[in-house]
């Protein structure tokens, strides 16, 4: 069995988690994911079977589209509401006119720091096993770029937003750096993977519903 299949992950497991379920569910070896997503966040996240395991280089540098919300106020050591709480500052100074002027600032090329909760290796070790571990690492800032960046909704302390980005952009980061413009601090409560390249939300399903009519063939 080769092809690939597009899950919409559920909040609260891993993308491993993921691939260990349709390995059990089409009782084989050879599955893989092509873009991590951690357990606060859902969305899409595409699968490689088979033989299609090895075209991970295809689908990594896709541009991906995220939904998320962002909490004023609240700055935590993971940048999400699943980290500990780092500081608490007041926000109701905070304009609607404010947030837009500093969402502007993001958008394009900018420089962005890997948070400690990601994937990235540094010395063959992964971040986000050195945070479980309470070793913060020195990190140099990464050139990533924001192609589309609009708030959706304000409804104080929240903030809804949509993100198109490149490959190595991290929205938990973002909503990190949008709160220390502000002065107030903030980090993310919720975010969705809405697309990944051609693939998009619309079309994911369920690890509960998937059968093999919706693996695609994309061995070549």
């Amino acid at each position: 069995m080769n092809g690939i299949v597009v899950i919409n992950k559920p909040n609260g497991i891993t993308s491993h988690d993921v691939v260990d379920r349709i390995r059990r569910k089409f009782r084989m070896k050879r599955v893989g994911h092509a873009g991590t997503l951690d357990p606060l966040a859902t969305g899409v996240l595409v699968l490689l079977l088979g033989k299609s395991t090895k075209l991970f280089d295809r689908f990594v540098d896709f541009d991906k589209a995220y939904r998320a919300t962002m909490i004023l106020g609240t700055k935590t050591i993971s940048a999400d509401t699943e980290g500990e709480i780092i500081e608490t500052k007041a926000f109701s100074h905070i304009t609607e006119g404010q947030i837009k002027e500093v969402f502007e600032r993001f958008q394009g090329d900018i420089e962005q720091l890997p948070p400690m909760v990601s994937a990235v290796k540094i010395g063959g070790k992964k971040l986000y096993e050195m945070a479980r571990k309470g070793v913060n690492i020195e990190r140099k800032p990464r050139n990533v770029r924001i192609d589309r960046l609009d708030i959706e909704e304000i409804d104080f302390p929240d903030v809804r937003f949509y993100m198109e980005c490149s490959k190595g952009t991290y929205v938990r980061q973002l909503a990190d750096d949008v709160g220390d413009a502000l002065g107030c601090g903030a980090c993310i409560s919720q975010i969705q993977r809405t697309k990944v390249g051609p693939f998009n939300i619309e079309e994911a399903v369920t690890i509960e519903d998937l059968n093999e009519d919706h693996i695609r063939d994309w061995t070549d």
